[in-house]
């Protein structure tokens, strides 16, 4: 049966999503390390499909502002993928790259957008490769986007794009541990119902109901 939309995933469907969330989330830790030099480790991640203004309170409400690196996928998989990346997690990569943190976003210049367009488009592709070398589908992903906006804002950018019919989400969320610091890991994934659909086949798991 084809899924018309996100909230008519079967817990087997949901289990296989969720264990591909946990292998990314697990990949793009070990690309985090090699890049930072630090040692980075993440906790084994939640997958949930969420409702938009759900999704929008779990990354820390609509008018937080954060920074958000934004990724098209197309290929056999077509949709979004979004790190956002709260006020710990930047400066523990302004601390690791550049040996400068902030107090506000407003401080960030254009060496540290740079940064973090760099660590969060790492972030990204290791998740999708993990993902396309499980599923065995070829995924082409464009050049990251910076954003600096209420999270709200952020998320109405995929919502909008890709939302069509449903106004669900699937999220991915972990907390990061960095030489004894924790900070929250959040990734939200979007690809349209057609991809979800194909994506769910190709990893031979479809509910007959």
């Amino acid at each position: 049966m084809n899924l018309k939309s996100y909230d008519q995933l079967s817990s087997m469907e949901i289990d296989t999503l969720k264990e591909i969330g946990s292998i990314g989330t697990g990949n793009a830790a070990t690309s985090l390390s090699q890049i930072l030099g630090k040692a980075v480790r993440i906790t084994l991640p939640e997958v949930r499909i969420m409702e938009y203004n759900e999704a929008i309170e779990w990354i820390g409400g609509p008018e937080t502002v954060t920074a958000g690196v934004l990724v098209k996928m197309g290929g056999q998989l077509n949709g979004i993928m979004l790190s956002v990346q709260q006020l710990d997690f930047v400066n523990m990569v302004l601390d690791s790259m550049l040996g400068t943190s902030i107090t506000d976003y407003s401080e960030l210049d254009e060496m540290g957008r740079s940064a973090l367009i760099e660590i969060g488009n790492i972030m990204i592709s290791t998740f999708i490769n993990a993902l396309s070398g499980l599923a065995d589908i070829s995924v082409d992903l464009t050049v990251p986007a910076f954003a600096l906006d209420m999270q709200g804002a952020i998320l109405a950018v995929p919502m909008a794009e890709y939302g069509g019919a449903s106004d669900y989400i699937m999220t991915i969320g972990g907390n990061l541990t960095c030489e004894g610091r924790e900070m929250p890991c959040r990734l939200l994934l979007s690809p349209d119902i057609r991809s979800l659909n194909f994506l769910l086949r190709k990893l031979g798991v479809e509910d007959d109901g």
